[in-house]
């Protein structure tokens, strides 16, 4: 099983932050939300990692590499708890730059030779995962359970109509379709794909399918999920857990007040200057 981690995209959402500070590396407290991913994926027994990045994305090759000159003086002065901190992840990155931004389709090609033969799980660095059960664990549970695709999900988000509606197969399990924000009225379920999948090797088969029938514009994975589906390979998996889109600046500081609420310390913080909570 390998974990892939798209992150070739601009990040406009954030500027002027992201004019030079990949948004993968904006930190929730002191933590870059890309560690966020590679630490489930790690803790879901993942240990090679793609990371699709572009030319701006070099400071995350930086953080995923051993710092010397930073280990040499923290060493110097004993202080082991920061080295622990800074310490390398025991995992395998390789880096692939999409040399152009033509949807995350057209980027999962540029893996196809990389993954090969693989399972492989996908995640963006806009989708943080908190909880004991990990959620990249979770789909490979069940995809050793069905030898399916799986889809994370969902059920009846506020927001149900930003997301993809899914079909489900009278077996409740899996998935015969799915609509991109849908109209309301018009969704298949009120179960809804958050972005997070985990795909058979076969899935590279109708990538590349898509892709020689596409003409302009961003090319992007739902043909290929599509493909699968109707080959009845495809299945979903409700989230256990909480999740966090930190694809705004709203939803980023709604993560980062998760996450601090998590910490006695910073909790305690966030109560004094909100009484509320």
């Amino acid at each position: 099983m390998k974990g892939l981690i798209v992150a070739a995209g601009y990040g406009t959402r954030f500027l002027p932050a992201t004019k030079t500070v990949p948004k993968e590396m904006l930190p929730i407290i002191d933590k870059p939300t890309i560690a966020f991913i590679i630490e489930e994926f790690i803790n879901s027994g993942i240990k090679d990692i793609v990371i699709i990045t572009s030319r701006r994305k070099k400071a995350l090759e930086d953080y995923l590499d051993r710092e010397i000159e930073l280990e040499t003086e923290l060493s110097k002065k004993n202080k082991s708890e920061l080295l622990e901190l800074i310490k390398p992840y025991d995992a395998n990155f390789t880096f692939v730059r999409q040399q152009e931004m033509r949807g995350t389709g057209h980027a999962m090609l540029q893996v196809k030779s990389v993954i090969g033969d693989s399972p492989f799980v996908v995640a963006y660095p806009d989708d943080l995962h908190f909880g004991p059960y990990p959620l990249a664990k979770q789909l490979i549970d069940l995809y050793n359970q069905t030898g399916c695709s799986v889809l994370a999900t969902i059920h009846n988000p506020p927001q149900l109509h930003d997301y993809a509606s899914i079909k489900i197969a009278p077996d409740n399990l899996h998935v015969s379709d799915m609509i991109e924000k849908p109209p309301v009225g018009m969704e298949f379920s009120k179960e809804a794909s958050i972005g997070r999948f985990l795909y058979t090797p076969d899935f590279f088969t109708y990538l590349q399918e898509g892709w020689e029938k596409h003409t302009n514009g961003e090319y992007y994975h739902v043909y290929a999920l599509k493909r699968q589906m109707e080959n009845n390979k495809v299945v979903y998996k409700q989230l256990e857990g909480e999740r966090y889109d930190t694809g705004t600046p709203e939803g980023f500081l709604t993560a980062t007040l998760a996450y601090a609420a998590k910490d006695p310390k910073l909790l305690s913080i966030l109560k004094a200057q909100i009484p509320s909570l």
